[in-house]
């Protein structure tokens, strides 16, 4: 089988037929057959061949400025080559017909001919994009995998930092703590009273610290640490945490109020710790007298705040709704950052982790977290979750 060296630049081959074509078209203009014929028939008969030609000369020089991959030049050639080769084909068989032949093809043969390389050159050249669309579309694939692979990797790292970091900052702020309990149990009664605010504070910053180590290992382990989805009624969700919160609950007056929540496709775990987080800022940061929450669920287009064109039945959106101080608007996507706190310790506790570690658990869940509030009008934070499928 005939082939085309690699080496060979097919684009410069196809100009080079397109020369070919005009050679033979000023050839065939400069040269007439008869004496009779007429100007404007010799220019008809340059045009036709001249002008597959001049396409296929045009069509070689600009190849390179299309989005056509250099390797399929060669390809391109050949299909121009195909083409004009089956034309010759067809006239032959035409000609070898008995009573059957071929009028003048001095101008028959070129022009034909030329008009068929055209349409193997516009065909090798359509190939040929499709061929480096796929090309193009597995280098991307390549590197979409190659970027997720060091992700996870880098995933991988981080999370064994954070448990390194967790494990050997736990061991110094116990140290630290004992340290300061004992003193206050053997020493306590020699303290001033400055002394003893001052060893207060200290005992409370450990105890912040450890707690925010605990909660930052949380949150780097959402991804890698969680267990599968399955089915989870979200009441028997509520009726755990509000299990969890019962101390709370009762110490705040709280009044929790929901009816028929739906099952949803989740970590059990990740979807407890989630909805423990929503209700006990809910209670935190309630006003002064008994809190009121009310939890909410509703299935119907996701109004997803990445993309509010999306509309999928498939997904709940719950919501959990207080009473409380409310968040400023200017505020609203600052509080699912890291460390991101609104108010001092000294006005409300935490860690400043909770509302992040709910973001990210959501998103394991493929859903959206946000929040509509007003200053003093209370606040209500909404997810969607994936549906069970019946």
């Amino acid at each position: 089988m005939f082939r085309i060296p690699v080496s060979v630049d097919g684009r410069h081959l196809v100009s080079a037929l397109g020369v070919l074509y005009l050679f033979v078209a000023f050839v065939t203009a400069v040269v007439p057959t008869s004496h009779h014929e007429s100007i404007s028939a010799i220019l008809v008969t340059f045009g036709f061949i001249a002008g597959p030609g001049l396409v296929l000369l045009a069509g070689g020089v600009r190849l390179p400025r299309t989005d056509v991959d250099p390797r399929f030049y060669t390809a391109v050639f050949v299909r121009t080559v195909a083409g004009i080769g089956v034309m010759l084909v067809i006239l032959g068989l035409y000609h070898v017909q008995p009573g059957m032949g071929v009028d003048e093809p001095y101008r028959s043969v070129p022009i034909l001919t030329g008009l068929a390389g055209v349409a193997g050159f516009v065909a090798g050249r359509l190939d040929a994009r499709a061929k480096t669309r796929e090309l193009e579309l597995e280098r991307r694939n390549r590197q979409l995998e190659s970027m997720q692979e060091r992700l996870e990797e880098s995933n991988e790292r981080l999370e064994q930092f954070a448990y390194a970091a967790s494990h050997d900052l736990q061991e110094p702020l116990r140290m630290v703590s004992s340290y300061l309990q004992l003193l206050d149990d053997r020493h306590g009664d020699a303290l001033d009273e400055e002394g003893e605010e001052f060893l207060e504070f200290a005992l409370d910053g450990a105890e912040r610290m450890s707690t925010m180590i605990d909660a930052l290992l949380e949150y780097s382990r959402v991804d890698t640490q969680g267990q599968p989805f399955e089915p989870v009624s979200l009441e028997a969700i509520l009726e755990d945490v509000r299990t969890d919160l019962e101390m709370r609950i009762e110490e705040t007056g709280a009044e929790l109020e929901y009816g028929d929540l739906p099952r949803v496709t989740g970590d059990p775990r990740q979807l407890r710790q989630l909805f423990q987080n929503l209700l006990s800022n809910a209670i935190e940061y309630s006003e002064d007298g008994r809190p009121r929450i009310e939890i909410e669920a509703e299935r119907r287009g996701t109004a997803s705040r990445s993309d509010p064109s999306t509309n999928d039945d498939r997904e709940w959106i719950v919501s959990v709704s207080d009473d409380g101080i409310g968040i400023d608007p200017a505020d609203q996507d600052r509080i699912f950052e890291v460390f991101q706190r609104l108010h001092t310790q000294a006005e409300h506790a935490g860690t400043g982790i909770g509302l992040a570690l709910c973001k990210r658990i959501v998103e394991r869940h493929g859903g959206d977290i946000w929040v509509d509030s007003e200053p003093g009008e209370g606040t209500t934070v909404s997810v969607t979750l994936p549906a069970a499928e019946q």
